[in-house]
């Protein structure tokens, strides 16, 4: 029986030569509402609380998506964020030795069969109310 599960998808972040103009582009042209960070799309749960996905574009070269070389990373809204991290460890998976709590949930780090680095974040919804 599985301890943690993935619930959604938390965020997309990319690479781009130059982000302030990637999000002034995806502003003027699809609407999005961009601030420091890139946009942030608000949603409801089934169970009627907020959620939430950040799209954000990072400096092509950041060195938050190592020991990944790929352009992408994909966060994801998870259950039960230490019980999922070492259920993964216990099963293989090459699990990030830490894990970062904020006062807006807890994040991990796994890299998955393809050499990409996978966000896990357990949020704290009530965070955003």
């Amino acid at each position: 029986m599985k301890k943690g599960k993935v619930t959604g998808i938390g965020g997309v972040f990319f690479k781009t030569d130059n982000p302030e103009e990637t999000k002034e582009w995806y502003k003027k042209n699809l609407g999005l509402n961009t601030d420091q960070w890139g946009c942030t799309f608000w949603w409801n749960q089934e169970n009627g609380k907020k959620g939430s996905t950040q799209w954000s574009p990072f400096d092509k070269n950041t060195d938050y998506f190592n020991p990944s070389e790929k352009e992408f990373m994909i966060n994801y809204r998870v259950e039960n964020l230490v019980e999922l991290l070492a259920e993964l460890k216990q099963n293989g998976v090459t699990v990030m030795d830490k894990v970062e709590e904020y006062d807006y949930g807890k994040f991990g780090w796994v890299i998955d069969l393809d050499g990409n680095k996978i966000e896990l974040w357990e949020p704290k919804d009530e965070a955003f109310l």
